[in-house]
């Protein structure tokens, strides 16, 4: 079953498939056609995964992983 930690996970291989780097849009579709038969399987995390992906994208800029977008919406999300 998906959890919110798998979200990560998930991020970082959309945005490896994306070629480093993408919007959180593209991102999000990526993850719904890879894992939605898991999604579905979550119980309520089907209905929070979009936020908890934004969750993780956060997460992975606080350690490092991605680089930092310092608030800013029109930058696209990139491994760092």
């Amino acid at each position: 079953m998906a959890t919110r930690q798998n979200m990560k996970v998930w991020v970082i291989a959309a945005l490896k498939s994306l070629g480093g780097k993408g919007w959180p849009k593209d991102v999000a579709q990526y993850i719904w056609f890879h894992y939605e038969t898991e999604l579905k399987k979550s119980g309520s995390l089907l209905y929070t995964w979009q936020y908890d992906v934004r969750w993780a994208a956060q997460s992975l800029r606080n350690e490092g992983v991605l680089k930092p977008v310092y608030g800013r919406r029109d930058l696209p999300w990139e491994i760092a």
